[in-house]
Parts: structure tokens; sequence; C-alpha cells
């Protein structure tokens, strides 16, 4: 099942085409499955087996043979709360976000470059290597990965809207891009892996077993296999060494919630904000504590010319996790208006990502997105939109208290 927590009626949230759900419960209820779930596991984390492992000696790990800087800023940035978007090791827009928000917090001239005083500012948080090796787990064979078809009806008549290839799940996973994990991996091994006896270095790996028939679909479709992945499950690659992705015992009421935020690598150890800022002009969101420290970042995409950020002070109503979808095609950027109205099933590819944050502003919300290299540079439909695994984080940190404004 997936929630709406705290919230008392039916979403109306036409600009971005999310025009209800019929998943709800109370906050205070929760999910006796979910508690029972995590009071059971004898774990003290339970997110999955490629969990980061930090102080812990690695088995069989495999040293990187480059120093990689940009990303180890990137992934210690991340664990700190000030986040660059993708992980791929580029001085992009998110990371120079990221950067000028971690400068700001530490009183720092905000240049958003990576000098000196930034560099040695960012020495003093918990050092980590910039990648780590894990193997991929052995169950991610048996998870089915369905092409996303383009017209909605035949979107409406998937079994969900799920990740087209273990390529995908995986860059997902560790906040990244499908390229990013190639370049990590050459050959289809891990940098600085030792070549196999022979000398001879494999191909990479393009031959993973195809999805399986899928078991539903509607009249007229049938869904289609996603494309086959240079990756497969229990093999061994290089990874940005992301972290942050406790997943506390008995933290997460709603099991399928915990699932999303296992497979998004978050984790349920988050700041409390008491206020968020939206900037138009910059692109970004800052999270701010009670005291009025900057505790977090984000880039994010904001509105259209048809669908403007609406400026303003507003209320958080409630959260959707894993929310279904309302197509709506007279209130989408872009959408052939002869298209009909379509519910669409829950997905980390569907139009809202994994989570939607309820404004008091109708018909606006903060959410994920299918497209994570696309945040900061595309328009959206009049929301506010992160990459899926910062939509995650952030939900965790407000809440109906969390005051919310949106400025030039």
């Amino acid at each position: 099942m997936r929630h709406l927590v705290a919230v008392t009626s039916l979403f109306a949230l036409a600009a971005c085409g999310l025009n209800g759900t019929d998943r709800y419960k109370d906050e205070a209820a929760g999910s006796a499955a979910g508690v029972a779930a995590g009071q059971a596991s004898a774990s003290d984390n339970l997110a999955d087996t490629m969990a980061s492992r930090d102080g812990e000696v690695a088995v069989n790990d495999i040293a990187d043979p480059e120093q990689r800087p940009v990303m180890q800023a990137q992934v210690t940035l991340d664990r700190a709360g000030f986040m660059p978007g993708v992980v791929d090791g580029k001085m992009g827009m998110s990371t120079v976000n990221a950067l000028k928000g971690f400068q700001e917090a530490n009183g720092l001239t905000v240049t958003g470059k990576l000098d000196d005083a930034t560099k040695a500012a960012i020495a003093k948080l918990p050092q980590v290597p910039a990648t780590r090796v894990v193997t991929i787990p052995a169950d991610w064979a048996s998870a089915q990965y369905y092409k996303i078809p383009d017209k909605p009806e035949d979107k409406a008549r998937m079994p969900s809207l799920g990740y087209e290839s273990l390529d995908e799940r995986l860059a997902e996973r560790f906040h990244t891009t499908v390229e990013t994990l190639k370049m990590l991996n050459p050959g289809g091994r891990p940098a600085g892996a030792p070549a196999p006896s022979g000398g001879v270095t494999p191909a990479p790996t393009s031959n993973a077993t195809p999805s399986p028939t899928p078991s539903t679909s509607g009249p007229g479709f049938t869904p289609q296999p996603g494309p086959q992945s240079t990756f497969k499950p229990g093999q061994q690659i290089r990874v940005p060494n992301i972290g942050a992705d406790r997943i506390e015992p008995g933290k997460v009421e709603d099991s399928s919630w915990q699932q999303t935020l296992a497979s998004l690598g978050v984790g349920t150890v988050q700041p409390k904000v008491d206020r968020i800022v939206v900037s138009k002009s910059e692109n970004t969101l800052k999270a701010y504590d009670a005291s009025g420290k900057l505790t977090a970042i984000f880039t994010v995409s904001s509105g259209s010319s048809e669908f403007p950020l609406p400026l303003g002070n507003w209320a958080i109503k409630g959260k959707a996790y894993n929310p279904d979808y309302h197509y709506d095609p007279s209130l989408i950027v872009g959408a052939d208006k002869n298209d009909e109205k379509e519910k669409l099933p829950p997905g980390p590819n569907g139009p809202v990502g994994v989570v939607w944050i309820d404004l008091s502003k109708e018909h606006y919300g903060i959410h994920g997105t299918p497209d994570p290299a696309t945040i900061g540079r595309a328009q959206s439909s009049g929301c506010v939109r992160l990459t899926n695994w910062d939509a995650a984080r952030l939900a965790q940190m407000v809440s109906t208290s969390t005051k919310v404004e949106f400025v030039k």
C-alpha cells in the first residue's frame, strides 16, 4: 500500500497532473506490518546489501587507481546534506549549487568553486573514498524491467512505472548515471581490478537475462521487456561512494516506502527543518533548521511560462509516498490535448517519481522525477521537481509544520 500522510482530503494537484490518490493513512495510525518487519530485523541498517560500511574493513576491496577529487567532494557533500544532484565527477550546476550552500553554511566566500578554503572546510568532514566496490544482489535477477511506453493510455495499463533496466536501477541506487557506471567499470570490470588469468579482458556484459513475460496487461496492450543491461546480478562493480543510507529498524511504518528508500540509497537519519526556500532564479531549494541555520540544499526545476512558480508563503499539507498519477493533458506542458485523462500506476518512472509533498497552494507540490539529469535544466509543469533520491530525502526532513517560501 502507498499512503498519504497527515492529509484529510483528496488531492487536487492539477498543475502537475496528480489529481488524487486512493492510498491514504493518518500519520499516527501507522502500519503494523511495517513496524513488525522493522522490529523483527536483527540488522542495524535495513538498507540493501550494497549499503555503505564506513569505518569497516572491506573484504576483497579493490583500490581505485584514480583520485577523482570532484567525485570525492560530491559524495562528501551529499553525505553532509549539500546535495550535488547526479554524482558523476563533473563540476555541473548541481555541484556548484551544493558548494555554494556548503560555503554559505560555513561562513566562507560563496564562489561555487572547489577553492582552497572550501577544500580545507570539506576536509574537516568525515572523509571517505570517492568510490567503493559492491556486488549487485543476486535477487535483482528476479525483478521485472519493462520498457516505459510513450502513450499515456499504454502507461495506464502497465503493472507499474518501474525501472526499464537493471542499469537504470543501479544508477539511481548510487545517485549517478549509467554512463558514469560504465566509466568506473571499463571493460565491465571495476577500475583497478586485476586482469583475469591469461591477460584477456572480458567485453562488457551485454547479455543480461531478459525480463520475464509480464503477468498483467490491459486490453490490447502487453508491456515489453526493457533494454538489455551492461551489468548483471552477482557482478562486482565500482560505484560512487554515496552514504547517509542507514534505515533505522522500526523507523519506517510503511513497508513499501522502506523498500523505496533502500532502492534509492536514502537513509532515515535526516535533519528536521523548520523552513524551506525555493528560488526560481537560482534553481535551488534551501532547508533551514529552527535556529535559522542552512542544513541542506537541493537543485530543483520549478515552474514554466504556462504554470509559473507561485511566489509567496505556503504550507505543507501532507506527503504521498509512491503515488498514483492522474494524467490530464490540459494541465501538462507539451501534452497532446487530444489525449484522454488516465490514471497511471506508481513507480520511479512515473511523472512525479516516488513522492509528492502537497502544498497549500492548490495544484502545486514538490516531487521526484523520472529524469534526474534534467533537474535544473528543464521546466516543470508548475511544481518543484527534484531527483527521486533528493525528493525522498527531503520528504523525511519536512512536516506539516515546515514553512515554505517561493522567491524569485
